[in-house]
């Protein structure tokens, strides 16, 4: 869909879903991610929900089931890969530290994506204002991490799994645009927004679980009865399930969105989102905010912002017919 042909109250409605999504998942999933110790399943489990919505709509006939070969799965297991990492990346980020420190963290992404936009062929070239906002927003970051009277002080662990969020998020963006373009552009293969979101959420499923194995699987039995027998079943599996559903609907609102509007716009309102969640998750879990902190952000978040809109190119002009 074009953005001519949305309303502009259908797209107000998709960014009022969208922030309120993004918003309940990141607290429905730092409050399960304080109730069990095992935050590989925790992102694994939020998946499955996404997944059991895809498959009923599909089987259903709500939606069209994506008509793919084995070669366009073959081409999107890497994009799945890369969405399994940022994903979890995200939910481990939060897990072991707060959600305002995450989201200011993950501020960092388009320093990440211009960066592997030069070094992996073909090389995207931003324009030179785009560059330079990249300082604001590291040092915006770097800022919101001195503490006052402590000097440099951070959750180093929270600090890595939200770096590597932005690494996968930006590998996905720079891997996967060609071939989720190829993939929309043939409508036999019934790929719209909606299911490309759908199958790369059942992929990232799949290349999460051997992390679970790997990492969590010896303890989690443990870890699931503690949680129980502290927080109550109905509560753990309450919370697991909204997460799970919530990353769920602000992910298919947010492809909606850019699928209307475009990558740029869509990337600004990502921006502003972001301070949404940092608002309420501070609030919510009474996540303490410094001046330097509060400072750092609101200078990371508006390069961020000013980012995006100078990432956008000028089209070429077209060639006069002689």
């Amino acid at each position: 869909m074009s953005s001519k042909e949305a309303s502009p109250v259908k797209l107000a409605a998709l960014v009022i879903a969208w922030y309120a999504g993004n918003t309940f998942y990141n607290v429905y999933s730092k409050t399960a991610s304080n109730m069990i110790h095992a935050h590989w399943f925790v992102s694994c489990a939020q998946l499955v929900v996404g997944i059991v919505v895809s498959l009923l709509m599909w089987a259903t006939g709500f939606r069209k089931a994506p008509n793919l070969s084995a070669a366009d799965i073959a081409a999107c297991v890497p994009i799945g890969l890369f969405a399994c990492l940022a994903h979890c990346g995200s939910v481990l980020a939060s897990a072991v530290g707060a959600v305002s420190f995450a989201q200011i963290v993950k501020a960092c992404e388009p320093a990440f994506a211009a960066v592997i936009g030069l070094l992996i062929p073909p090389a995207d070239v931003k324009p030179f204002m785009a560059y330079m906002m990249l300082i604001p927003i590291v040092g915006g970051v770097g800022l919101a991490c001195v503490k006052e009277g402590k000097g440099v002080d951070i959750n180093v662990q929270a600090f890595l799994f939200a770096s590597m969020a932005n690494v996968a998020a930006a590998l996905k963006g720079k891997l996967g645009s060609s071939v989720t373009k190829a993939l929309k552009s043939d409508k036999t293969k019934n790929m719209d927004a909606a299911n490309v979101y759908g199958v790369m959420n059942i992929i990232s499923f799949i290349c999460t679980v051997p992390f679970v194995v790997v990492l969590e699987l010896p303890t989690l039995q443990g870890a699931w009865d503690e949680a129980v027998a502290e927080h109550g079943f109905n509560d753990l599996m309450k919370n697991l399930f909204l997460s799970g559903f919530f990353f769920y609907f602000y992910n298919e609102c947010a492809f909606a969105f850019t699928a209307s509007v475009g990558a740029v716009t869509s990337s600004v309102l990502n921006t502003a989102k972001r301070v949404i969640i940092i608002v309420v998750s501070s609030i919510v879990f009474q996540e303490a905010m410094e001046r330097n902190t509060v400072i750092g952000s609101a200078i990371a978040i508006s390069g961020t912002f000013a980012y995006s809109l100078a990432s956008k190119k000028k089209p070429a002009a077209k060639k006069k017919a002689e």
